[in-house]
């Protein structure tokens, strides 16, 4: 004998306050809204409506403007839906990085953006008998391989400003300076991916290229840990080949075709132009 549906009155009524704040506030009321257009909207009593809006409030689905008195969505509800974005995104990469690692047998990865900070979401390690963890570590993104890719969306000025505050006055190494910089980030705007030095990783370089969601803005960046450098030209086609595999996880994500990022956009790979040095 099948159970019947479990029915929360309460719990629905919640629910349409969240969908009414959710489904507002792209125009001049982005500020949120009041409990009396929200009880108008629902067709339900002003007093009902404030309760409720104090319940959620009270466990941060909800937050009101001390000033306007106006409610919006709050921290907690956005804390769950990128947790939840951010779960989706690994679940579907690993098929895409597991395919790069077993080509090239290197350890891969897919890296997110956190402020000046590149975090690695998720490995995929090649056969070698050694490998660092770098799952859930966190580095400055001036010293991360798929630092270029995820700043390739950054107007130049802005890239500048970074590397001007973390970078030490007259720095040339590894990490590159700021020159260096905006050619490799340029290099991701029309060929789709970056060579770079690596300091941090036990590698050679690294090559990244840009995740894009269904927006078409930058979500993640996939990167390869060379460890054994090859040619430049086999730089070049392994750039080729991790710039199209970020272009199909994007497919996959939702990028519809012809967006910035799937692929339509891009002209071919100038010879010899690798990126890094």
């Amino acid at each position: 004998m099948s159970e019947k549906p479990v029915s929360s009155a309460g719990l629905r009524r919640d629910m349409e306050i969240l969908e009414v704040l959710a489904g507002h506030g792209d125009g001049p009321d982005a500020d949120g809204f009041g409990v009396n257009w929200i009880a108008q909207r629902l067709g339900r009593e002003k007093s009902q409506v404030s309760r409720a809006l104090r319940a959620l409030e009270a466990e941060g689905m909800v937050e009101r403007d001390p000033v306007t008195r106006r409610y919006r969505l709050g921290w907690r509800l956005f804390s769950l839906a990128a947790r939840t974005q951010q779960s989706r995104l690994v679940r579907v990469a690993e098929p895409f990085l597991r395919h790069l690692a077993t080509l090239f047998d290197e350890d891969t990865h897919l890296c997110v953006l956190r402020g000046e900070m590149v975090l690695t979401l998720s490995s995929v390690p090649s056969s070698r008998a050694y490998h660092r963890i770098w799952e859930g570590v966190s580095v400055p993104v001036i010293m991360a391989a798929a630092g270029r890719s995820l700043l390739a969306d950054w107007e130049d000025e802005q890239i500048r400003e970074l590397l001007r505050a973390a970078l030490p006055s007259g720095l040339d190494s590894a990490i590159g300076g700021e020159e260096q910089w905006l050619a490799d980030i340029e290099h991701v705007r029309t060929a789709g991916y970056a060579v770079t030095d690596v300091e941090l990783e036990d590698s050679a370089a690294g090559v990244s290229a840009p995740v894009r969601e269904h927006r078409g803005l930058i979500a993640a960046a996939i990167s390869v840990s060379v460890t054994r450098t090859p040619a430049e030209s086999r730089m070049r086609e392994m750039g080729a080949v991790v710039a199209e595999t970020a272009r199909r996880l994007s497919t996959a994500l939702g990028l519809p075709p012809g967006a910035p990022g799937s692929g339509a956009d891009r002209s071919p790979d100038p010879a010899g132009s690798a990126g890094g040095r």
